[in-house]
């Protein structure tokens, strides 16, 4: 039985790897009972040259399995049957390392490998009629702010990365929505869901991608696959997959980078690591534990998923107070708090995220909830605002977002209103909005 961890901090690690690189050996995920992939470690050191000196001192394979770019950020095999928790409390005393973490496996956290959603799979039922007509779009008022702009930037399509289980790239709803991305547990450019309802989490990713294109119609989906056909991962493949995300063709003079990053995941576990490499990859400075082989974009959003704990246990990287990053909760059709949907000062607002419709393997349709279904609406209206507003930096856009919302009942007491956000000018912006619309100060 595979136990609930940790899916959001994998995917932040990510940022670590230079973008547009094939890794050829694939960290895989187990079957047994730890949280972790056994026998390795991954380690950033203060210099390449002291890795051999390192490695023979503590009995890990010198010949790494990866290595993040050129930095001294490597994935390493132990050698002498230690434990992956001892080796790393030795390795964390050892001032050639700046740090030092197992290589942890992601995990759905309502446990199981069945869901990061509430219920164990999505129930088939639905068409695209009740898909674009369902409850969510009038109570955000998408159709208002549809008036005013469907995802096109004054550059194109806004991009938004999904980082999940994959994509029914087939699926008509989706069709023309979707740009190259790449699987990174089988190493092909096949984003397929892979699976059966029956088996992990399959269709979340495909669930995701739809109501990406219901918010934001003219956006376009980098699909990347991060977990395998039982919702499992680890954070060497996750890193692998967030520097694809923001630089696909490893060229950072192309603009072909996610705007806007949908993280329908969380887990419990923060690490000094997660915090610098969003802090990095939202445009912090690239010193100390920073420096990592990604460009720093002030201008990107990670959009992320609260968790379903029910209770105000801060899960991440919705958590970490980063600029750009935006935490989202669940909300009901009665503009109350999801019972299930974590919650807390911490979390900044909250979207439709109950029995909401939307796309599925096979072509079909299903309704799922849980803080993964509101997200990407989050990240839709994100796109929307990305595209209006292409001025704004990312800790301004999310507070556009936050504050050009309505009040809920609950203790996250804010739920997203797409027209709002769109019609309302940003703080400072003294030009004529396109359409008027008071908001929330």
């Amino acid at each position: 039985m595979r136990r609930a961890l940790t899916f959001l901090f994998l995917l932040l690690l990510a940022v670590c790897l230079l973008p547009g690189v094939r890794q050829q050996s694939v960290a895989n995920a187990t079957d047994g009972g730890e949280d972790f992939v056994p026998a390795e470690v991954v380690v950033k050191l203060t210099s390449t040259a002291d890795l051999s000196a390192v490695a023979r001192a503590y009995s890990l394979d010198p010949t790494p399995l990866d290595q993040f770019g050129t930095r001294p950020i490597f994935r390493l095999r132990i050698t002498n049957g230690a434990s992956v928790e001892d080796r790393v409390d030795a390795l964390s005393h050892d001032s050639r390392v700046l740090f030092v973490e197992p290589n942890f496996i992601a995990k759905p956290p309502v446990g199981g490998g069945n869901t990061w959603s509430v219920g164990n799979t999505w129930s088939v039922g639905g068409d695209y009629g009740a898909f674009v007509s369902q409850w969510a779009p009038d109570k955000i008022h998408l159709s208002l702010a549809h008036q005013v702009n469907r995802g096109m930037g004054p550059n194109g399509p806004i991009k938004v990365a999904v980082l999940d289980t994959g994509v029914d790239t087939t699926h008509p709803a989706l069709s023309g929505h979707l740009l190259p991305g790449w699987d990174f547990v089988d190493n092909d450019n096949d984003v397929s869901e892979v699976g059966d309802q029956q088996t992990g989490p399959y269709g979340h990713g495909t669930h995701v991608a739809g109501l990406i294109v219901l918010v934001a119609p003219e956006a376009m989906i980098i699909p990347v696959r991060v977990l395998d056909r039982y919702g499992v991962g680890n954070i060497w493949v996750l890193a692998e997959a967030l520097a694809f995300a923001v630089d696909p063709d490893g060229d950072p003079r192309t603009a072909d980078g996610a705007d806007v990053i949908n993280l329908s995941l969380s887990t419990v576990r923060e690490t000094r690591l997660i915090g610098n490499l969003l802090a990095k990859m939202c445009g912090g400075d690239s010193s100390g534990d920073q420096d990592f082989p990604v460009s720093a974009n002030p201008y990107l959003v990670v959009v992320a998923a609260a968790g379903n704990g029910g209770d105000s246990t801060k899960q991440y990287p919705a958590a970490e107070n980063v600029d750009g990053l935006i935490s989202v909760a669940a909300s009901t059709i009665d503009d109350t708090l999801a019972s299930f949907s974590s919650r807390g000062s911490w979390v900044q607002v909250a979207a439709p995220g109950v029995a909401i419709l939307s796309t599925v393997p096979n072509g079909q349709y299903g309704t799922w909830s849980g803080t993964s279904m509101a997200t990407p609406m989050v990240a839709g209206e994100a796109a929307l605002v990305r595209a209006n507003f292409p001025y704004l930096t990312n800790k301004d856009l999310a507070r556009h977002v936050t504050r050009m919302s309505a009040e809920i009942d609950g203790d996250v007491p804010f739920r997203i209103d797409a027209g709002m956000a769109l019609t309302a000018l940003p703080e400072g912006d003294s030009s004529t909005p396109k359409l008027s619309k008071s908001g929330r100060h």
